[in-house]
């Protein structure tokens, strides 16, 4: 079931406040979609909070039902990311993306 608040904050550029693995983190999601795994998946750029492997920061391809406490933010973000590509070759279907 496509999650209505990631599609909002991605077709508004709003931040996402999230648990995921272990911690929260605060993203900007650029696409959601369904995967080649056939998961639901969030491409997000993370800019603080908990990260498993130690960077806090950087491109994270997340499991969009193991996230907990989704939050919009009230910040909108600007997309001036040139590492970000349209069209996410990691899903085969895209229900939103910048």
């Amino acid at each position: 079931m496509k999650n209505s608040s990631i599609i909002e904050a991605i077709n508004n550029k709003q931040k996402l406040e999230i648990y995921y693995d272990g911690g929260v983190r605060i993203v900007e999601p650029y696409c959601y979609g369904n995967g080649t795994s056939g998961n639901d998946l969030l491409r997000a750029f993370q800019i603080n909070g908990y990260s498993k492997s130690g960077e806090p920061t950087g491109w994270k391809l997340m499991i969009t039902n193991e996230m907990k406490n989704i939050k919009i933010l009230d910040e909108i973000f600007e997309h001036n990311n040139s590492q970000y590509k349209r069209n996410d070759k990691a899903m085969r279907t895209i229900y939103a993306q910048i």
